[in-house]
């Protein structure tokens, strides 16, 4: 295993605790279940897709880039709702 994947795999044991930590925390608090909207859904496989593919930079790039599109329209779609 070279160091980029060592980054990598670091990376994404990091992400796969912040956001378990968040889930618990956000649970506790609203004492209700938040589900995650499909289009978030989609924006985090999106990213994790980039993230495997990031040997070819223009398509782990291209990915990343559509996850994160994915996500700003999810979280204007969410804040024109409230």
């Amino acid at each position: 295993m070279n160091t980029s994947q060592l980054y990598i795999l670091l990376t994404l044991i990091i992400l796969v605790l912040v956001a378990l930590l968040v889930f618990i925390v956000s649970r506790n608090k609203t004492g209700k279940e938040k589900n995650l909207s499909p289009l978030a859904g989609l924006a985090f496989a999106f990213l994790l897709a980039g993230l495997f593919f990031g040997e070819n930079r223009f398509i782990g790039y291209g990915l990343i880039g559509v996850g994160v599109i994915l996500a700003l329209i999810d979280m204007i779609n969410k804040s024109k709702k409230k």
